[in-house]
């Protein structure tokens, strides 16, 4: 009966450690989808009219109560009259291009009135930050526009800017990066010729017009690129601020533009749906955080698939002469000592490994083989997203090891015995019995490989990731995937943003976006690979069982 007693008291205790790790996991994503979803809910702008000082205008970001000793030890100078306890305000008051700074404090005793006015207008842009202020109109090459509904005519002239900056990347990125390969590569075939001295007056009357051809393809693609861009620069709007002084800000730098204080509840919801998907789909402009983060998710989610179709075959084979073919001789216990001590290896060290023998040596020797006509400048032998993926490949390996030889040490040794009994080879029974049960293992092991590789960043910023990339390691140029760039990683955002930007406090709930949004990509692959190995469970249970 106590042997009964006690493991009810065990069920009870593991399903509350369950239930605790569950509610725990809950109050991580509560905790970041509030402080990551305020930042596109549109937010009331207010003025303050301040006494013996100028009126502020922005967001309330915060308020909190401070007792007036914690003030006078600050030293700051503070009224006669000032009551035991007052709210300290911290104000979003954005401009910062043209303002001393985003964010300014106030304090309750010292605001006279409040108000907000329904014609403030918030511009979201590409850089500075939000600017906030009142709509004077805009401009056309210097003259001004006349409409019935200005906000209207913004909204039309904002629509087409994005459209105009669309076809102007389009060129960049596709067009001109083409042309520019086709004469790299041209060039790179003349300089072959002439090396084995078989540049002769025909071969070269061909280069000429092929090279004159590409020439004229690019200028004409230049001249379209230019256009582009002056039609979008020549549109500015007039903002004024809350001391009266007027601002031209380029249409192009405004990503969108609102009335805060009017917007209805409808309203509301759109905007937030609008800047939700923007901050998902949009590529990062002239700031970090200024704009959207889809090269990071889209190099966060290459990295990790290079990496595990990489590490998948490797551990798995490693994991199968380990249990299958090596024995338990001492050579086999040294091994399996050495793989479980290199899974708790710090990442920085695999980092530095990195750095030195994929992108220096193995890099490094395949542009003196392959790439010599590039040199000095590097090829693969900088840091790049290859190197970044093998990194975390090695990283991840004893993960994958130890879940697969865990896999093929609960098949019972009986399968392995009738199928050999009725005929079959060792090499036969592995593939056609012991494989396929130990799929599921193999992707546990995979998921605790995604795991821990998504969010790694220490090693990350030695062998690839970067702040900021000019172009995607994949596009429409031959190989199509380029394994040499540099590419932005979602953890290395969220370090970046927090740690090293000058404007972090007016970014910090794009961190917390950032780091919800990298849960949630981690999560979505591991149900991706739980479902997978659940079903693959089903399929082979009655042949365990």
């Amino acid at each position: 009966m106590s042997a009964v007693s006690r493991n009810h008291r065990w069920r009870w205790l593991t399903g509350g450690a369950v239930a605790l790790s569950l509610l725990a996991f809950l109050l991580l994503i509560a905790l970041l989808g509030w402080s990551a979803m305020r930042y596109f809910w549109p937010q009331p702008v207010t003025l303050f009219t301040v006494d013996h000082a100028p009126q502020t205008l922005g967001e309330i970001a915060s308020s909190q109560g401070v007792p007036r000793e914690r003030l006078e030890a600050s030293g700051a100078p503070l009224p006669d009259n000032l009551p035991e306890h007052v709210t300290r305000y911290l104000i979003k008051t954005g401009n910062r291009d043209f303002s001393d700074s985003d964010f300014h404090s106030l304090l309750s005793s010292d605001i006279i009135a409040t108000e907000r006015p329904g014609n403030v207008i918030a511009l979201q842009r590409r850089v500075g930050g939000m600017a906030y202020g009142w709509f004077d109109g805009l401009r056309e090459n210097g003259r001004p526009l006349v409409a019935a509904d200005m906000m209207r005519v913004l909204q039309q002239r904002i629509k087409e800017t994005r459209q105009r900056q669309r076809q102007a990347e389009k060129i960049r990125h596709v067009a001109l990066a083409r042309l520019n390969s086709e004469m790299e590569q041209l060039d790179r075939k003349r300089q072959r010729l002439e090396q084995e001295q078989r540049y002769t007056p025909q071969a070269q009357s061909i280069w000429q017009a092929d090279s004159a051809e590409l020439q004229r393809q690019f200028r004409q693609q230049a001249q379209a690129l230019t256009g582009l861009s002056q039609e979008n620069e020549g549109t500015v709007l007039v903002l004024r601020d809350v001391t009266g002084s007027q601002h031209l800000i380029p249409l192009t730098q405004i990503l969108a533009a609102w009335y805060p204080n009017a917007m209805s509840y409808g309203e509301k919801w759109r905007h937030f749906g609008s800047q939700l998907w923007h901050f998902v789909s949009g590529a990062s402009g002239g700031s970090l955080g200024e704009d959207g983060v889809f090269p990071a998710i889209f190099g966060t989610i290459l990295m990790v698939l290079l990496m595990s179709v990489v590490v998948m075959p490797l551990g798995v084979v490693a994991a199968i002469w380990l249990h299958e073919y090596a024995g338990n001789g001492f050579l086999t216990r040294l091994v399996r000592i050495a793989v479980v001590n290199l899974a708790g290896v710090p990442s920085i060290v695999y980092g530095v490994f990195g750095l030195g023998f994929f992108v220096w040596l193995v890099g490094g020797s395949l542009d003196r083989l392959f790439f010599a006509h590039a040199l000095p400048n590097p090829t693969f032998g900088t840091p790049g997203l290859l190197w970044a993926s093998l990194t975390l490949a090695l990283l991840t390996l004893p993960v994958v090891i130890v879940a697969t030889e865990e896999g093929l040490s609960r098949i019972p040794q009986t399968l392995r015995q009738g199928s050999l009994a009725l005929g079959a080879t060792q090499a036969e029974t592995l593939w056609h019995v012991v494989l396929p049960l130990s799929i599921p293992a193999m992707l546990t092991g995979l998921i605790l490989a995604v795991a821990r590789a998504a969010g790694e960043t220490a090693p990350l910023m030695l062998v690839g990731v970067v702040k900021m990339v000019p172009e995607l390691p994949v596009d429409a140029v031959f190989p199509y995937l380029h394994l040499d760039r540099k590419f932005m990683h979602l953890g290395f955002q969220i370090y970046d943003l927090a740690f090293q930007n000058p404007h972090a406090q007016a970014d910090r709930p794009l961190v917390f976006a950032t780091a919800l949004l990298l849960v949630l990509i981690i999560l979505a692959l591991n149900l991706l690979a739980m479902a997978l190995r659940h079903r693959l469970r089903e399929r082979y249970r009655a042949l365990i069982n």
